[in-house]
């Protein structure tokens, strides 16, 4: 079986295609057919193709690359980055500012960060890593990453639920994009799953880099998280058999819904059934049955989440609170009784979930008590 090719993050390209400007920008016309970048995470220095590079005016120079995540089933492979590289003005605050251009997201309803490009932490330390160290006493600059194709790729992604709008997050932790959907990348979560187990008797999961991001937001211990993309289920039994004591699930509710009805591969082409387990629940505690069919019929578990937030509003009940806590617990108590079957181990599980403003939405009993445990 051949192996599979890891390739790189959205923010490695935009921070290419910044460095290839600005020598441009310095230097003058030259033929620039790739740059060597510092990833800051990994500790490792890559070649990144340039596609083009060509002088706007005496003061600014685009660039662009293009996005290789390697054999990974990822929407952005070919997207067009570009980079435009200004001389700052004098008075500008910071040696190198770095801005949000068309087809980078917008930040909504985020604490202190409301409307501001979605350029995350590990992005902006790439770019200023590797341009501040080009620069020369004095010069200072300012970096507008633009995504032409990323306001229509964005309306493919669940950027929306994790509250950014218009385009695509410069987002991940690492620049080293891996292979998520392959077996291989299992091993890789697994490995990380014990490492942090001889460290501590409880870890907390999270699908993908948004959980990850803002469950280090709330206080907790980034050296708990475990990144399982959508392997939950052989992970959880991967943590009975490594004997970790307790796990809490920190997820969006549209993806962490799927475990209440049993699906325990979460990505979207192996099952959904999230709107079923949804209509499965309100009925069993009793919503009106003249709401049902809408909450089935909703296109999107948001959407069907504010349905029943607007229900709640207009009568004065609480739908949403006992929906989704009966919800939370039957995620508890489907991955405990899952652990037990695959490892004979008992394990206490957990779950909060979140919304698409990246508010909490409902915490289980168990991850309440949990949550003080790995903040």
């Amino acid at each position: 079986m051949t192996e599979l090719r890891a390739g790189y993050t959205l923010p490695v390209f935009a921070a290419a295609a910044a460095i290839a400007a600005l020598r441009w920008l310095r230097q003058g016309p030259q033929s620039i057919s790739s740059v060597d970048l510092d990833l800051v995470e990994p500790a490792e220095t890559v070649t990144i193709p340039i596609a083009q590079v060509a002088g706007l005016t005496s003061n600014s120079a685009l660039a662009i690359a293009h996005s290789d995540p390697g054999d990974n089933l990822d929407l952005t492979r070919d997207t067009p980055i570009w980079a435009l590289v200004e001389w700052g003005a004098v008075d500008q605050p910071e040696v190198v500012v770095i801005q949000g251009g068309e087809g980078v997201g917008r930040q909504i309803k985020a604490e202190n960060q409301e409307n501001q490009a979605a350029i995350y932490a590990y992005a902006q330390r790439l770019l200023h890593t590797n341009l501040e160290r080009q620069l020369t006493l004095g010069e200072k600059i300012r970096v507008t990453i633009i995504l032409p194709g990323g306001r229509a790729l964005a309306e493919r992604t669940s950027n929306a639920a994790f509250g950014v709008v218009e385009g695509l997050s410069l987002l991940g932790t690492t620049g080293i994009s891996q292979p998520l959907s392959a077996p291989g990348q299992l091993k890789a979560f697994s490995e990380a799953l014990h490492t942090k187990q001889s460290y501590f008797d409880g870890l907390v999961f999270c699908v993908g880099e948004n959980g990850l991001d803002l469950a280090t937001q709330i206080g907790i211990n980034p050296n708990r998280l475990v990144k399982t993309a959508n392997w939950l289920g052989p992970m959880l039994v991967e943590a009975g058999l490594a004997g970790v004591q307790a796990v809490l699930l920190f997820g969006y509710h549209g993806k962490l819904i799927k475990l209440a009805g049993g699906i325990f591969h979460t990505h979207h082409h192996v099952a959904d059934g999230r709107l079923e387990i949804l209509t499965a629940h309100c009925a069993n505690l009793g919503l009106p049955s003249e709401t049902l069919p809408t909450v089935f019929a909703s296109s999107t578990a948001e959407a069907a989440l504010n349905y029943l937030r607007s229900l709640d509003t207009s009568s004065g009940t609480n739908w949403v609170p006992q929906v989704y806590g009966a919800i939370a617990q039957q995620i508890d108590q489907r991955c405990q009784a899952y652990i037990y079957t695959h490892s004979e181990r008992t394990v206490q599980v957990g779950s909060i979930l979140f919304d698409r403003d990246r508010h909490i939405l409902v915490r289980s009993e168990i991850a309440q008590k949990l949550l003080s445990q790995v903040c």
